[in-house]
């Protein structure tokens, strides 16, 4: 089976090629990206590792990339880091959060992305229709929500946050996440999710745990939100909520760090590009010094704003975007039944939406593709600000699809983190609206 990673001179390819290895689910990697430096130098860091992964390839273009393909990863990055640099910076300039896929940088972002995702939404349709796309771009939600316009239930959009939330808190709870017995029930969108149920043997541990300050204290959601908030809120959010709940807190800390999360991540891949294209033969190791630093210092921001504290080693056990994605594609592919928190069409799921809003919920995956499994029914703090949010994702996608300016204003206006009309206008003005 080939499998195509557009975007593929993005730092997560090696993980997704090293998943790979051993299994002979696919048998020819390619990938494409617009930039030349990026591409040439993921084909030595892959070249390096010594992981004996499927065959790659680098594509000439975009249709012969995507050309035939049983799967397609679409993991770009439209405007580069530097895009992303704009999207965090113009925002803080009015005193509002800019973040790359929450609030008002994750709208630009979006706006700025959407095009491009539709365009190979696009050409996938006409050019492999059998095949499923994989949608890691962010904004996660928003951007699958745009291609399952063109795609329907072909694309399906994944992130590893809330897999590793709850594999934290079962760990907390003193659960196996892999034993038979273990469940739990999770509701949201992509970034916006809460996690409600966490069951062993038939009974429920979270009640438990969230009444456990010391527990809570033994991983990163935890921490970062605080024994008394969680055991208020009755849930453990996706750590993305951190922004909604502390904004007062993570404004201050952005506004205070020496750069932001987007500033960082410029100057460390430009300064890991530039030396590894120098001397490829040190590509594999430069990558993975270069991903550590990114791992640990991931989530700076909310972590300073909630007192200080450095990540450990099980925080940084998410579900990983590559064993996601492998079990995906395998449930797909062997139809080999599994459940994944996964972004797709909600179909019934969640009455208060429609049927074509793509939410991010734990689903049962098979060789027809995912579907989401009956959840409970979200409370009315969690409802209202999924239907805020997904006012926010819509309205973007129909600024990017028709240019209209009043659809990108009320974008960026009625995001719960954007205060003021006025603000979201000049924000416009300067990102070019």
């Amino acid at each position: 089976m080939k499998l195509t990673i557009l975007g593929g001179g993005g730092f997560r390819v090696p993980l997704v090629h090293r998943a790979l290895a051993g299994d002979p689910l696919i048998t020819e990697v390619v990938l494409y990206d617009e930039d030349p430096l990026r591409l040439r130098v993921v084909a030595a860091v892959l070249a390096g590792s010594g992981a004996a992964g499927p065959a790659v390839r680098l594509a000439d273009g975009l249709d012969d990339a995507v050309r035939g393909a049983d799967f397609v990863f679409s993991a770009i990055r439209v405007g580069g880091t530097a895009g992303r640099v704009r999207d965090e910076r113009l925002p803080l300039t009015e005193g509002v959060l800019g973040q790359e896929t929450v609030g008002a940088g994750g709208v630009l972002y979006g706006l700025r992305t959407l095009p491009v995702a539709v365009q190979i939404a696009e050409r996938v349709r006409a050019l492999a229709p059998d095949a499923w796309v994989i949608n890691f771009t962010n904004p996660a939600g928003m951007v699958t929500e745009a291609m399952s316009r063109v795609l329907g239930e072909r694309v399906i959009g994944i992130c590893d946050s809330p897999v590793g939330l709850v594999r934290r808190a079962a760990r907390a709870a003193g659960a196996d996440p892999d034993a038979p017995d273990f469940g739990y029930d999770y509701v949201g969108l992509n970034h916006l999710g809460w996690l409600r149920r966490l069951t062993a043997a038939g009974r429920d541990l979270l009640p438990g745990l969230l009444a456990d300050p010391v527990a809570l204290g033994g991983f990163e959601e935890g921490r970062l939100f605080g024994a008394e908030w969680l055991a208020a809120l009755g849930s453990l959010p996706n750590e993305y909520l951190h922004y909604y709940y502390f904004r007062r807190e993570t404004l201050a800390a952005v506004q205070a760090a020496r750069s932001t999360r987007g500033e960082f991540l410029d100057l460390q891949q430009s300064a890991f590009f530039a030396a590894a294209d120098r001397d490829p033969s040190r590509a594999y190791e430069l990558w993975q010094g270069a991903r550590r630093e990114r791992e640990e210092t991931y989530g700076a921001d909310s972590r300073a704003a909630s007192g200080g504290w450095q990540r450990d080693p099980h925080d940084l056990d998410g579900g990983g975007y590559d064993r996601v994605a492998l079990a995906l594609m395998r449930a797909i592919a062997r139809d080999e039944r599994t459940v994944l928190i996964l972004n797709v069409r909600a179909g019934g799921a969640l009455p208060f939406l429609d049927a074509d809003a793509v939410v991010e919920v734990p689903c049962a995956v098979d060789a027809s593709g995912a579907r989401p499994v009956p959840v409970a029914a979200p409370d009315e703090h969690q409802a209202g600000l999924m239907l805020a949010v997904k006012s926010v994702e819509r309205a973007a996608i129909e600024a990017a699809a028709t240019g209209s300016r009043r659809a990108a204003l009320r974008a960026l206006a009625l995001h719960p983190l954007v205060d003021s009309p006025a603000a979201a206008s000049r924000i416009l003005d300067a990102a070019g609206w």
